[in-house]
């Protein structure tokens, strides 16, 4: 079963509350979500940080702010990815293993916030001024973004671990 609260972490919990940690600070500083994800494991996969960023650049807020699926799910992708092409040799067997953890992934997702695209995580338009003002005054990025970001990570200690 995935860690949902931070009440139930098992004997993983300084690693989870560290990646968690740093994540959330980075997306405070001004990273996008899917940034903050994929830094968040930078040193356990040995990836360049400033490739990491520039890779991961355009998929925030539902990439690009088309508000498709979300900065931290699509970031999750690729740490998953990695973490496969870095398991096994033969590039079927990578896909495969990734694809079945992107599936699982996407399912407990769900189960927590019932989507994965981030205009219905927000419910509201980040295309518009009126939604970005929402955004702001509602402190989504608190409420709704930093959890996705942490509930990725918590999903992927899990797939990974």
């Amino acid at each position: 079963m995935f860690c949902r609260t931070n009440s139930v972490y098992p004997k993983t919990i300084k690693m989870k509350y560290g990646k968690i940690e740093t994540a959330i600070d980075s997306f405070r500083n001004g990273l996008n979500c899917a940034q903050s994800v994929l830094t968040a494991y930078s040193d356990d996969y040995k990836i360049d940080n400033k490739t990491a960023l520039a890779i991961s650049c355009g998929f925030g807020a539902g990439m690009g702010r088309l508000q498709e699926t979300c900065g931290a799910v699509t970031g999750s992708f690729m740490i998953l990815g990695i973490y496969n092409c870095r398991e096994y040799s033969d590039n079927q067997e990578r896909k495969e293993k990734t694809y079945s953890m992107i599936q699982r992934f996407t399912d407990e997702f769900k189960s927590i916030h019932g989507a994965i695209d981030c205009k219905t995580l927000l419910k509201c338009d980040l295309r518009s001024e009126e939604g970005q003002s929402k955004m702001r005054s509602k402190n989504l990025q608190v409420i709704v973004c930093e959890k996705c970001i942490s509930d990725s990570i918590n999903i992927i200690e899990e797939l990974v671990g």
